[in-house]
């Protein structure tokens, strides 16, 4: 591979949520779906969010940052990935602040004491045919959605919100740990009732002030961690009236600290970290590590 056909790339996670943070400043290309599968069927790469990181398209704006699953979808917003981003950029530029377009909108971010970065998420939309549903539902802090048995389901009536991404939020009696989320979550996530697909978490509340929550994330499966499942199970247990509007939100990869503010703005604070960085081919996806961590 030359450098004229590669780009320089990292290996992140953001509580293990696996980011590869792909540098596509001063190209007008993209990193293919096909690349993004390759990429994905690496041990070395395997992901659940790339962020392509391109040069600014809106004024006011620090990057135009696309994202891609696993599958080479499109996803709309990724906050743990968005926390990689900053982190990236911020060791490179020194710069702590940070606007970024994405195709879920405008999303800020800043580093903060301590390693720990703050995503101003957006303002979550509670719409039917925003999130987007394929029927009217008139309130969707429950919708009729069950699975399992009629008259004894697994879970039933989730919550539903988008994020950026559209979110079906599960509050459940029982520990998270103890469903099949791997089970039904494809199944869910696929459903008639959500066109664009959506993304499945189970949520259980130990007070007013933590959930525990486990996502099936669309595009990708299991996943660690999902920042804006945990916006959305946030912002579900106020409208439910079951949390206040500061929470932590544990993921199986490590906790996140939630905020919907006054202005409907939800604020998620985590950390990212760097593992390994190389270069990659955006049209294929063959990659090579750099030298010094060839041997890592």
């Amino acid at each position: 591979m030359t450098d004229e056909t590669t780009v320089p790339f990292a290996r992140m996670n953001g509580l293990g949520n696996r980011i590869l943070v792909v540098d596509m400043r001063g190209r007008s290309d993209s990193v293919t779906a096909g690349a993004a599968i390759a990429l994905a069927g690496e041990p070395a790469t395997a992901f659940d969010q790339i962020m392509a990181i391109h040069d600014p398209r809106l004024n006011g704006t620090d990057q135009h940052i696309l994202i891609l699953n696993a599958d080479g979808s499109e996803a709309g917003a990724c906050g743990n990935g968005t926390r990689c981003v900053v982190s990236a950029l911020s060791a490179e530029t020194g710069q702590s602040r940070f606007s970024f377009e994405t195709a879920a909108g405008i999303l800020n971010a800043e580093e903060i004491a301590d390693g720990q970065i703050a995503v101003d998420m957006g303002v979550p939309r509670f719409g039917w045919q925003d999130i987007p549903l394929s029927e009217p539902f008139q309130d969707t802090r429950h919708i009729e959605l069950a699975v399992g048995p009629a008259d004894d389901p697994i879970v039933h009536s989730p919550a539903v919100v988008s994020m950026g991404n559209p979110h079906a939020v599960f509050f459940v009696d029982n520990d998270v740990w103890s469903y099949e989320l791997e089970k039904f979550g494809p199944l869910v996530e696929n459903h008639p009732l959500f066109p664009e697909r959506v993304n499945v978490s189970l949520a259980h509340i130990r007070d007013k002030q933590t959930i525990d929550l486990r996502t099936w994330e669309r595009g990708v499966g299991l996943t660690e961690a999902c920042g804006s499942a945990a916006c959305a199970a946030a912002v579900s247990g106020v409208r439910r009236h079951r949390t206040g509007r500061h929470v932590t939100v544990n993921l199986p990869g490590g906790p996140l600290d939630l905020l919907w503010r006054g202005d409907d703005h939800v604020i998620m604070t985590g950390p990212a970290e760097w593992e390994w960085s190389g270069r990659v081919d955006p049209q294929t996806g063959a990659f090579s590590r750099d030298t010094e961590m060839a041997g890592a």
